[in-house]
C-alpha cells in the first residue's frame, strides 16, 4: 500500500480521480493510462483494488510512482471502494472512473475549465461512447440535459464516466450510500442537484465499456428499484412520473438488453451507409 502524497503546484484546481477495481486486469492498464496521459497537470490519482487475484496488483505497481495512493485489500464492493478513495482525496474537483472505462484525451482539462468558467455549477458531465472489449465504438451514449426535477422524473442522461463535481459538494452530501449496488451514482446526482445546479458540456469525455461481465449487462435490473428507494426516501409517492416509469420498466425489463443491442446495430448500420 502506498502512502498519501500531495501535489504542491497551486496554480490550478487539484483534480482527485478514484478508480475502484476488482479482477479487471484485462482493462485496468488502459484505464490507468487514460488518466495518467491526460494533459491536465494537477491530478491526484487513487486506485482502490478489492484484493484482485488476476494480476491487477502487478499492473498497479507498474504505475505506483505516478499514483497518489493505492491499496489492494478485500472490501465491500464498488461503492465502498469509491468512498475509501475519496476519503483520502484532497482535490477541488472529484471524479471516479471504473476500471473498465477510459477517459478521452483532454477530458479533465475541459471539465476543469468549464467549472472555472461557471462557478455556480456544481457538477458537469460530458458525452460518452459505448465501446466493446477491444475499444471499438458501439454507439454514442444518450447523454442529455437534466436537472433535479429531471432526475426526480427519471431523466438519467448522465454518463457517470464523464462526470466531474466540486470536492466541496462531496464533503457536503457524501459519501455514497454503501447499501446501493447499482444506483449509487443516481443517488449522488440527486443529492448534488439539491444543493447546486448541474450541467451538460456537449463534448465527448469518456468511453463506457460494454462486455459480458459488465454490470450494465448483468445487473441493470437492480437500477430502478434502487432509484425508487431514493424517490421514497426523499418524500416521493406512487403518484409520480418516476413511479410510472418504474412500473413500465418492470414490464419491459426482458426486452431492455435488446434495446441496447438495437442501438448498437443502428449505429453500425449508419456508419456502414456513410462509409459506403
Amino acid at each position: 500500500m502506498s502512502e498519501v502524497t500531495h501535489v504542491n503546484d497551486g496554480s490550478l484546481p487539484l483534480v482527485s480521480i478514484v478508480t475502484p477495481s476488482f479482477n479487471q486486469g484485462r482493462f485496468l492498464e488502459e484505464t490507468i493510462r487514460s488518466v495518467l496521459d491526460q494533459d491536465y497537470p494537477r491530478i491526484e490519482y487513487i486506485v482502490i483494488d478489492g484484493g484482485s487475484t488476476d494480476g491487477s496488483q502487478e499492473i498497479i505497481r507498474r504505475f505506483e510512482d505516478r499514483l497518489t495512493y493505492w491499496s489492494s485489500e478485500p472490501d465491500q464492493g464498488q461503492t465502498s471502494a469509491v468512498n475509501k478513495g475519496f476519503s483520502v482525496a484532497q482535490g477541488d474537483v472529484f471524479a471516479w472512473l471504473n476500471s473498465d472505462d477510459t477517459y478521452l484525451p483532454g477530458a479533465v482539462g475541459e471539465a476543469v475549465q468549464y467549472l472555472r468558467d461557471h462557478p455556480a455549477i456544481g457538477m458537469v458531465y460530458g458525452q460518452a461512447f459505448y465501446v466493446d472489449e477491444t475499444g471499438e465504438i458501439l454507439a454514442p451514449y444518450p447523454s442529455g440535459r437534466t436537472s433535479l426535477r429531471g432526475l426526480r422524473r427519471g431523466v438519467t442522461t448522465i454518463p457517470q464516466q464523464a462526470m466531474f463535481f466540486r470536492g466541496k459538494l462531496w464533503r457536503m452530501v457524501g459519501p455514497l450510500d454503501p447499501t446501493f449496488y447499482y444506483a449509487m451514482d443516481y443517488d449522488l446526482w440527486v443529492r448534488i442537484a439539491e444543493v447546486s445546479p448541474i450541467a451538460l458540456h456537449p463534448s465527448p469525455w469518456a468511453n463506457f465499456r460494454i462486455h459480458v461481465s459488465s454490470k450494465s449487462l448483468t445487473a441493470a435490473y437492480r437500477c430502478w428499484p434502487e432509484m425508487m428507494r431514493v424517490h421514497f426516501r426523499d418524500g416521493g409517492s406512487v403518484i409520480s412520473v418516476l413511479y410510472l416509469k418504474y412500473l413500465l420498466r418492470r414490464l419491459l425489463e426482458p426486452v431492455m438488453p435488446w434495446r441496447m443491442k438495437f442501438r448498437f446495430w443502428r449505429y453500425a448500420l449508419a456508419n456502414k451507409r456513410q462509409s459506403g
